[in-house]
């Protein structure tokens, strides 16, 4: 099964309050940009992340919780936080 498929066996009880967050939008713009090309843009299984020609932005509805972005970014830019109580991603079939 591709993981694409796998991604659909997921429910997620939406909350209103993003748990990501992106501290400096400048140092994606700049130094990241230069150095990595935005990995983040890539990294991600849920392509949380995109390069709006601005800013990063992050499409916290789609995490799956992996924690990727932790350990991803090299800048350390990304706050990522677990879901309030009773919210985020809801794993089936383990």
């Amino acid at each position: 099964m591709k993981l694409e498929e796998k991604l659909y066996l997921l429910s997620y009880k939406h909350d209103k309050q993003s748990h990501i967050s992106i501290r400096d939008n400048d140092i994606c713009g700049t130094a990241c940009a230069k150095t990595w090309g935005r990995p983040c843009t890539t990294f991600c299984p849920a392509n949380v992340y995109a390069w709006d020609g601005e800013k990063i932005t992050a499409s916290f509805e789609n995490c799956v919780e992996c924690t990727s972005c932790l350990t991803g970014c090299p800048y350390h830019n990304i706050d990522w936080r677990l879901p309030r109580g009773g919210y985020g991603v809801q794993y089936r079939n383990g």
